[in-house]
This record gives structure tokens, C-alpha cells and sequence, in this order.
């Protein structure tokens, strides 16, 4: 630099002091104060090299001193040569005679604050004793202040500092953690209330999210956490962790923590009430919807209806088995009531209040019968979009009826022994069992021996489930029921059909009671219905079962059912009476020319339902005869119906009824004398 004789008034001044050449961007001239502030080389030096990114600034600031004489200004960041950032403050005039030379002072702002604090340091020493205890007053009032907001906070509130140490705790994080202020102060807090997961995994303190606050810079909120009481128990928590500052240094974090165990409690409370809702809706929807096609499907009738030996039995064994829990299995052709006697145990039993769910095992695809069965869980790869229950679990409490149960896959059948067994059910997809309460009926067409010969029922299910066996006989072996059947399912289609209910004749009852019904109750149902659908106009119900009610033999077949046989022993009788002029007995009587006896003659008349109109027309000795058997036909029901009451007492007694010989089986023909239940559809 030069050394003029300017420098010398320079260095008298009391402030850092240079001399800028504004055309050639020089420092000519620079005191002591201002070559220790700036930095500045012995040799010359570019002022702007000071500036920065603050040239413009400085020019528009050269600007306002050339046109007012002077100026000041604090916005322009200036650098030392050493590159150090500056905060100064710059007051500028244009020096005598020569425009593009400034003389610039240059203040340091950090040292005038430095000065400002000095002095009020000063100030506040000479003020004496009394001062200091006005400021001791002043500071003691802030920290009570202080302290009764942070005890009057719900919340628990702690702070640490850089090194994880307890600084200060509010009266509500004693009291929800236990610890008092004199054992957390000074110690790694860390290690005291938040040192294990919930389920005993050590929590290391670099992972944990209050000291990342302040080793981080980063505010966390974490909403499900635990501490740990100093009794051992832990409390969920959900807490916000603060880095806190002091004079722009990072200097620890605060933590305001609630204690959500309750909160936590109550919704846990809540997802399981909200979970057994779900699965008691899911159950009522299904009990519901089983109950709707129940009432919907087609029943031949609601009650058990007839008066045979055979319905009698079923009704007897019904009320001995029904208060009970034990498994009955159900056996008898298809139409023939098996699921009428499988209701009837029902509400006959302690579990009525409860479903009586029915499952037919035929009707369902074998592989869709195990989740219909035992349910299954909601799976994207099942593509279930919700938790099903099956028919084990809508039975729960309550009887579950399992009809065709021979239709059921063996390997199934497997299972379902197994949840009968344990008593647990356990859907498609779920590990856990579900406890299972209830009553099983089970139905086959074939004797349980046939179907396991067959391959078709497995042994041991059909020993845990064949406790009491009920067999329902067939329709053709109990016509005597077919009189209130036929009325009661008549009266069933009129009141469906808004119809007035015809008259059943006694020729046309004559023709049911005759005919062979393989369908049993069922094919009755539909005759009737057909028939009352033929009924329209006429007082007498018309009757249309194809062929006479009677089914065509089978060609080359030199067998012929039973129905068939009946049908020729009929219009055998038929023709005896025409040829003897309607005489039973005598030596020229029917009964001599069919070769039995004459009360052998009169009891068949009476039980195939001969009248006279059909072999004497209007003649004297026709309706005699008819007279005759009209009044016998009592007396020979009467007969019957003690013969069966003796076979049903037989039965009770534990003594089995006699069974037909020789080519029953062959020819058709039912054990007539077998009585062994019956239950129409």
C-alpha cells in the first residue's frame, strides 16, 4: 500500500478505516484497526476481492455516497482475506478533491455486541447487592413458573441431554413410571424405562427414536411403545421426542409421553367384541339362510301321520331317544320321513331353542362338501373375501342332520369322526379349533352293513353314530297309512294351489292303497298334486297314475312285484265271486273254488277291498254280500291293528318281530310283519 501522509490521520481514527479507489478497485490506504479486522496483505489488493457475491450491493451503496455525500449500510456480507464472513457495518464519504476515492469505516457489529453485553454486565455489578437480588428473584419466579406448568401437564414430560442423562421430569411422568426425580436425574434414562420390547427383545439405545432426536436433529412421534414402571410392569405409551437448542447447539431432546393402557385395553376389547360380532353376524346370516330354504323347500307334511304298527314304533323310539344327546342313525328308502324324524327328535329335545342344521351330502360336489362342512377363512388364493363358517359350527348347541351320509367322500368322513371325537372344529385355512357342542342324526337308504361292504361308510364312523338305529319302512308296507296321508297331503295342495279340496272316493283310495309306491310319500305327494291340478270343476278328486296305478312288468321278466301279485289275486277273487253269483261259502261258493276257507275268503275280501258293485251289480244276493262285508271289514281291522300293537310290544321287549323267508327280496315284497318305524316326508 502507499504510505501517504493520510495514513496518519487514518490511524488516528478509533474505528477500522480504509481508502478505496473506486476506479481501479484498489485499497490505497488502511489503518491498523482495519488491516487487523480485514486481513489485509502488505501489498495492494482488489477491494471487491472483500465483497464477495456483495459487489452489486456495493456499487449501488458507491452510488448513494456519490450522490449524497455519505452513506451507510449494514446489508453488505463481507469477507476478511482469509475468507472469514464479516458482519459490519459501513459508513462511506467521498474524500476531498478527488470523486472516485471513499474513505470507508468499517464496524464490527459482533464486537459492538460484545460491548453492549459488557456494559450491562457492568451496569449491573455497579448497581450492588440489591440488583443481584432482583435478578436472582426474577429467575427464581421463571423456573417455579415454569416448573408448575410442566406439573400441571397431564402428560409425562422428561428431558435428556446430549448424552442421554435425565435433566428434569414433571410430576405426571413420576407418577405414571413410578421413579421419583432423585432416581432418574443425572442417569441414562434409557436403561431404566425403555430398555426391552414389550416381548422381552432387548432395545438397543441406538435404535431407539428419542436419542435419534437429538443425534439426528429429527422430531418422532411413535404411537404404541411401552416404558417400564419401576415395579417391573410396563405401560403403552405414545409419545412425541423433541431436539431441543441452545444458542443454535443441539443440546438434548424433551419427551412428552401418555400412557394409552387403557386406551389400548378398551380397543383390544373392542376388536374382539367387533370379531365375535362378525362371527356371530356370519353365523345368523347362515342360520338364516339355511332357515329361509328350509321353510321355503317343499315338505310333504310337518307332522308324523299315520296309524300302523310301523309309524307307532317310529313315534315310540323317537320319544325314547330324543331327550337324550346320543347319535341316531336313520335308515329307510328315499320319500319314506327320514329327515320328518330327524326334526321330530329335534324338538323333541333340550337343544329345540338352537338350529337344527341339515346337510345332504348328495347334494353337494365332494370337493365342495368339506368347506361347506367345516367353513373356511377369507383367502386371496381361495378368492373368499370373508371368514365363512360351516354347517359343524351353525350346529353348535344345536343337532346337525346329515342326510345320504354314504355320499360323503371316506377321507371326509375321517375328519368329520375326528371333530365328533375331540369336540373341535377347525375351518379351511385357520390353525385354531373352535369348540363344538352337538347332536348328530345321521340318514342312509342302505343298512349301515351294506354301505360298509360297499366301501362306501367307514366302520368306525358308523359305530360312533349308529347308537340308536330308527328304520322307516316303506309306503307299500303300511298301506294302512295312505287314508290320512292322501287327506293330509290333499288338503296341503288345495291350501297351495287356492283350491277347494275335492272329494277322495272310495274306488280312487281303493287304486292308492293298491299301488306299489317306489317312491313312497314323496311320488304320493305329487299323485295328490297332480290330481288336484286334474280336479279343476268336478266335487271328486280325478285321479291319473298312468297305467292304471300300476306299473308295467318288464319284458322276458318272469318275476312280478308285489303290487303286481295283488293286482292278480284281486281280479282272481273278483272272478270267483262273479262265477259262484257272489256265494262265499258252500260247495259251490268262491271260497270252494279258490280252495281256502270261507273266513279265509272273507278276510281277503275286506283287505283288498272288494264291494259287491264290482262283481254283482244290482242284483239282491250282491248287495247282501256287500252288506256282509261291510260288516266284517271292521272287525278284521280290528284284528290287525291288535297284531300290530303285539308286534310293537314284541319290539320294546327287546324281541325281534318275525321276518319273511324265501324270495321276498326277489319278488319285491316288504317284511310286512317287520316293524320297524316309519316317518313320512
Amino acid at each position: 500500500m502507499n504510505h501517504t501522509p493520510s495514513i496518519t490521520l487514518l490511524d488516528s481514527l478509533p474505528m477500522a478505516a480504509v481508502v478505496v479507489d473506486t476506479r481501479r478497485d484498489r485499497v490505497v490506504a488502511a489503518n491498523r484497526d482495519a488491516v487487523r479486522l480485514l486481513a489485509l496483505p502488505p501489498d495492494a489488493m482488489r477491494f471487491s476481492a472483500l465483497l464477495g457475491r456483495a459487489v452489486p450491493r456495493f456499487i449501488v451503496f458507491a452510488d448513494e455516497v456519490a450522490h449524497r455525500g455519505h452513506a451507510w449500510a449494514r446489508d453488505i456480507a463481507m469477507t476478511d482475506g482469509h475468507g472469514r464472513p464479516l458482519t459490519v457495518e459501513l459508513r462511506a464519504t467521498p474524500m476531498p478533491g478527488d470523486a472516485d476515492h471513499l474513505l470507508i469505516t468499517v464496524l464490527d457489529l459482533d464486537e459492538l455486541d460484545q460491548r453492549a453485553e459488557a456494559t450491562e454486565a457492568a451496569r449491573t455489578f455497579r448497581s450492588g447487592l440489591m440488583e443481584w437480588k432482583r435478578a436472582q428473584t426474577f429467575f427464581a419466579d421463571l423456573e417455579r413458573q415454569n416448573q408448575l406448568i410442566l406439573n400441571a401437564a397431564g402428560e409425562g414430560i422428561y428431558g435428556v441431554n446430549a448424552e442421554g442423562k435425565t435433566t428434569f421430569l414433571n410430576r405426571a411422568a413420576q407418577e405414571m413410571l413410578g421413579w421419583t426425580a432423585a432416581d432418574l436425574l443425572g442417569h441414562d434414562i434409557h436403561s431404566v424405562i425403555h430398555h426391552h420390547h414389550l416381548n422381552g427383545e432387548h432395545y438397543p439405545a441406538h435404535d431407539c427414536p428419542i436419542y435419534r432426536s437429538f443425534r439426528f436433529e429429527q422430531v418422532h412421534r411413535i404411537e404404541d411403545e411401552v416404558f417400564w414402571r419401576k415395579d417391573g410392569r410396563p405401560i403403552r405409551v405414545e409419545y412425541v421426542s423433541t431436539p431441543i437448542y441452545d444458542h443454535k447447539v443441539l443440546a438434548g431432546a424433551v419427551v412428552i409421553f401418555r400412557d394409552i393402557t387403557e386406551r389400548y385395553e378398551s380397543q383390544r376389547r373392542l376388536r374382539e367384541a367387533l370379531d365375535q360380532v362378525d362371527a356371530l353376524r356370519d353365523r345368523l346370516e347362515q342360520e338364516n339362510a339355511y332357515l329361509q330354504e328350509a321353510i321355503t323347500s317343499e315338505r310333504a307334511h310337518h307332522d308324523i301321520i299315520g296309524g300302523s304298527g310301523a309309524t307307532r314304533q317310529v313315534l315310540t323310539r323317537i320319544a325314547l331317544v330324543a331327550p337324550t344327546d346320543a347319535p341316531v342313525m336313520i335308515t329307510g328308502e328315499a320319500g319314506t320321513g327320514k329327515a320328518l324324524v330327524a326334526t321330530a327328535i329335534h324338538k323333541d329335545s333340550p337343544r329345540q331353542r338352537r338350529p337344527l342344521i341339515s346337510f345332504k351330502c348328495s347334494a353337494h360336489a365332494p370337493d365342495a362338501i368339506e368347506t361347506e362342512l367345516f367353513g373356511q377363512m377369507r383367502s386371496h388364493l381361495l378368492g373368499t373375501q370373508r371368514d365363512r363358517p360351516g354347517k359343524l359350527e351353525l350346529a353348535h348347541g344345536g343337532t346337525l342332520f346329515l342326510d345320504d351320509l354314504a355320499e360323503m367322500p371316506p377321507e371326509l368322513q375321517g375328519r368329520l369322526l375326528h371333530a365328533l371325537q375331540t369336540a373341535q372344529v377347525t375351518r379351511l385355512g385357520d390353525l385354531r379349533a373352535r369348540p363344538l357342542d352337538i347332536r348328530v342324526i345321521a340318514a342312509l337308504i342302505r343298512p349301515p352293513e351294506v354301505e360298509i361292504a360297499a366301501g362306501r361308510l367307514r366302520e368306525d364312523l358308523a359305530l360312533f353314530l349308529n347308537v340308536f338305529p330308527i328304520q322307516c319302512s316303506p309306503l307299500r308296507d303300511r298301506p294302512e297309512d295312505i287314508p290320512a296321508l292322501a287327506d293330509h297331503l290333499l288338503g296341503l295342495a288345495c291350501k297351495r294351489m287356492n283350491r277347494p279340496c275335492p272329494v277322495i272316493s272310495t274306488r280312487t283310495m281303493q287304486r292308492l292303497q293298491a299301488y306299489d309306491w317306489p317312491g313312497n310319500v314323496r311320488e304320493l305327494g305329487n299323485v295328490i298334486e297332480r290330481a288336484v291340478i286334474l280336479s279343476t270343476g268336478h266335487s271328486k278328486l280325478v285321479l291319473d297314475m298312468g297305467d292304471d296305478g300300476q306299473p308295467a312288468a318288464t319284458p322276458g321278466r318272469a318275476v312280478l312285484t308285489d303290487s303286481q301279485m295283488r293286482t292278480l289275486a284281486r281280479d282272481n277273487v273278483l272272478n270267483a265271486m262273479r262265477e259262484a253269483g257272489g256265494k262265499v261259502s258252500g260247495p259251490d261258493g268262491a271260497a270252494a273254488l279258490l280252495g281256502v276257507p270261507a273266513t279265509t275268503l272273507y278276510s281277503r275280501l275286506a283287505k283288498l277291498g272288494v264291494l259287491d258293485a264290482e262283481w254283482a251289480g244290482t242284483t239282491i244276493l250282491g248287495r247282501c254280500t256287500g252288506w256282509v262285508l261291510k260288516a266284517v271289514a271292521p272287525a278284521l281291522s280290528l284284528v290287525r291293528q291288535v297284531r300290530d300293537a303285539h308286534l310293537c310290544r314284541r319290539w320294546s321287549c327287546g324281541l325281534s318281530p318275525p321276518r319273511p323267508k324265501g324270495a321276498a327280496a326277489t319278488c319285491g315284497v316288504g317284511p310286512r310283519l317287520q316293524v320297524t318305524g316309519h316317518a313320512p316326508v
